[in-house]
């Protein structure tokens, strides 16, 4: 058995509301050494649509990555998390909760919904950048994901 390198371009769906972070994020991925696109929503009902490929949406390609937030207008990032979670050809997609909320209840409800991981982000531009560039890195390049 051979473990093949996975040259393709990796797909990165930013779930997002917020303009400013929308753009961190983005210029925080743009020197990845790794191939990807970043597609971007700003809400829940979005996210969802994009993730079953219905409307509009119809031909989005899979992620490789989910990147959540969770205070979403329309459908709230906790039920689109729960949503992915318990869809059979959803669930197996990474999705990094990546937000502001240090509430516990947050992160223990998060976990409870399967979540991969749970980031809080930092207002500090410089943090920002360390933390995309760790979930990057992680999740593009070190982790073994199943083939969909």
């Amino acid at each position: 058995m051979s473990v093949e390198t996975d040259e393709k371009h990796k797909t990165i769906f930013l779930v997002e509301d917020n303009k400013a972070d929308i753009r961190l994020i983005q210029e925080a991925l743009k020197n990845s050494l790794i191939p990807h696109q970043v597609i971007t929503v700003r809400d829940g009902m979005d996210a969802m649509a994009y993730l079953r490929q219905e409307g509009e949406y119809a031909d989005a390609p899979r992620p490789d990555l989910i990147l959540l937030d969770l205070n979403l207008p329309k459908k709230d990032g906790r039920e689109v998390l729960a949503e992915i979670k318990t869809d059979p050809k959803l669930k197996r997609i990474p999705v990094v909760v990546l937000t502001t909320s240090h509430n516990d209840e947050d992160i223990f409800h998060s976990y409870d919904l399967h979540v991969n991981c749970y980031i809080t982000k930092s207002r500090n531009l410089s943090q920002l950048f360390q933390i995309v560039k760790g979930i990057e890195d992680f999740w593009l390049s070190t982790v073994t994901l199943p083939v969909e």
